[in-house]
């Protein structure tokens, strides 16, 4: 076997297994904020690595290495990927080196030199994170018994110290210390490694442990970040000096980290001032527009805490014959649902569809053995059928194409019924409920053979375009005639955002529409000012 061929089977074993834990690890992520996202960024960052490598066409390790390199630079994710980039180019740098077999010694090396990589470009170091974590691992392939050894054997031994460091990390960072958590990080060095481990010897993978029994009320309660925007991007050049950048960059944010060579530079810092970070990067080479990052990180730490606190309140919820799981964007339709008996909303719709992880952590939290879930949208209903397939729990989709079907058919869901139950009132239900949306065209287009222009209204009905117009009012006067004359008694509105307020809806169709009781809620959605449901 090739150099290339082993080294991209090994990655994408570490992919593999990184991804069983991605959810966990986003879960465990408190330092340096708790954005909830540091699982995501491995993942990514590691999958920009293995894209790179079954792209290529390297044919000396030499050349092998320095396609790592840049790869794990340019497609380094967030702080723990960024780290992470420094950990790979310091293996790559020593397994170049290497004449012959890869051993337990040449483990010794490139972890050790991954190390010191990883310890350069962190200002200070702290310990604690999967700082600690790579440092513990390469003193345990430095011992003397343990060099000694084919790969595989020392890989294990390596491991099994980095599980021991997990555990210790606590004790060195007092944020881990006070939530009661291991360092995410560190977690994610550690089944990277593992996954690896798994493809050398075929042993069998421990099971994930479920996010919620590693959770604590500490854990998920957590600070704002000082600063707001986690800001990263890729600088190119020639002679880049990594050291300059970091002092100019200093004085606006932290976390800063500066890695890479004089050719390609990964920037990361968190900041308030991401345009002015983004000028000091523009005067020193060429920024990518495709490689700039900026993430709202009290955005995603409060979604965070909405998340785990819903899965830690449903796994101590007193047990019920049928648990109710939704999927909607916007937070008045998440607690319309959870009104009407949801014991988790999944964040997602048609721009944000949800993972089969994140889907199959709702179901295991939910305490009761069966579980039924509307995905609401066509294209999350796969991922949902994919995590019934994989839960151990009796798991009923219902197909629901959309928030309001979803809302009436939770409409008649009892947790005290059993599923098939349930399941039979949530359809029949569904049998005389018509759906509706108003959005806004993004483009001159023909939808389902009705012509729309660019920033015009368009009235879908149960998924087909149905009217147009410039003015809302008319598309909305159009889809409620429709209601009325198909006999519909009860017309449910769902505000989101670009809306008419609730009182010039009602103000406008009071006593207008024969025969129509017309209901407005703020639902809160993207992309669509309004949602309907008739019945």
């Amino acid at each position: 076997m090739t150099d290339l061929a082993r080294t991209a089977g090994l990655a994408r074993a570490a992919l593999a297994n990184l991804e069983r834990h991605r959810r966990r690890i986003d879960a465990l992520n408190v330092y340096p904020v708790p954005d909830g996202d540091t699982g995501t960024n491995l993942t990514l960052s590691v999958r920009g690595i293995v894209d790179a490598l079954e792209r290529s066409t390297s044919a000396t390790a030499a050349e092998l290495a320095a396609e790592v390199q840049r790869a794990a630079t340019m497609e380094a994710k967030g702080n723990s990927g960024v780290i992470l980039s420094t950990i790979v180019r310091g293996i790559a740098t020593a397994l170049a080196r290497v004449v012959g077999t890869v051993d337990g010694s040449s483990l010794a090396e490139a972890l050790r030199t991954g190390t010191t990589f990883a310890y350069d470009a962190v200002r200070p170091p702290v310990e604690g994170t999967m700082l600690t974590v790579v440092r513990e691992m390469a003193e345990e392939a430095e011992r003397p018994d343990v060099s000694a050894l084919p790969l595989a054997e020392a890989l294990g031994r390596v491991v099994a110290r980095g599980d021991d460091a997990v555990a210790r990390t606590p004790e060195l960072l007092e944020t881990l210390r006070d939530a009661g958590v291991v360092d995410a990080g560190g977690v994610g060095l550690v089944e990277l490694a593992r996954g690896m481990l798994h493809e050398l010897t075929g042993e069998p993978l421990p099971d994930v442990p479920d996010v919620v029994d590693e959770l604590t009320e500490e854990s998920i309660h957590q600070q704002e970040s000082a600063h707001r925007f986690c800001t990263a991007f890729v600088v190119e050049g020639e002679g880049l000096d990594l050291d300059a950048l970091h002092a100019r960059l200093e004085a606006l944010g932290d976390s800063l980290l500066v890695t890479g060579d004089g050719s390609v530079l990964k920037v990361h810092v968190h900041t308030d001032e991401p345009e002015r970070v983004l000028e000091l990067g523009r005067a020193v080479g060429l920024v990518d527009p495709g490689h700039v990052e900026i993430g709202d990180m009290w955005s995603q730490a409060a979604a965070r805490e909405r998340w785990l606190a819903q899965l830690q309140a449903a796994a101590i919820a007193p047990p019920s014959a049928t648990a109710l799981l939704a999927v909607a964007q916007g937070g008045g339709n998440h607690e319309i649902l959870r009104s009407e008996g949801a014991a988790i909303v999944v964040d997602g719709g048609p721009t944000a569809n949800p993972s089969v992880g994140e889907l199959l952590e709702a179901i295991t939290a939910a305490n009761s053995e069966h579980v039924i879930v509307l995905p609401n949208d066509p294209n999350i209903r796969l991922a949902a059928e994919r995590a019934a397939g994989e839960s151990t729990k009796d798991v009923r989709v219902v197909a629901t194409r959309s928030i309001p079907e979803g809302i009436a058919a939770a409409l008649p869901f009892d947790p005290a019924a059993d599923a098939d139950a349930n399941e039979k009132a949530i359809r029949a239900a569904l049998a005389g409920v018509d759906a509706a949306g108003i959005t806004r065209a993004s483009r001159d287009a023909v939808v389902d053979g009705v012509e729309v222009g660019e920033g015009e209204f368009l009235g879908l009905l149960d998924g087909r375009a149905f009217a147009t117009g410039e003015d809302v009012w008319a598309v909305l006067d159009a889809l409620l005639e429709r209601f009325a004359g198909d006999g519909h008694s009860f017309v449910q509105v769902l505000r989101g955002d670009g809306a008419p307020e609730a009182g010039e809806i009602a103000a406008r169709y009071a006593g207008r529409v024969d025969g129509l009781e017309i209901d407005v809620q703020w639902g809160g959605q993207p992309h669509y000012p309004m949602l309907l449901s008739a019945e």
